[in-house]
């Protein structure tokens, strides 16, 4: 696993980092806290999903609105 991190992009890694520090986000916050692109964000988002770094929630008040959430311990 933690050769699959090395191998990362920078923006990869850092949206990871972000999401380990805010826990659960949406994804306009992420953008706002990394200073990324929203499609390097996305980019990132779906690289970490694939390798089950993350989970990808659907808010039930507004289906349009995803939440990102860290799925490894620390």
């Amino acid at each position: 696993m933690d050769q699959g991190l090395k191998m990362l992009t920078p923006s990869t890694r850092l949206v990871l980092i972000t999401l380990r520090q805010l826990k659960i986000a949406r994804l306009c916050q992420i953008i706002e806290s990394t200073g990324l692109s929203k499609r390097s964000v996305l980019y990132s988002v779906k690289k970490l999903k694939q390798m089950g770094l993350i989970e990808i929630n659907v808010c039930l008040s507004d289906t349009r609105q995803r939440f990102y959430c860290i799925t490894i311990n620390e």
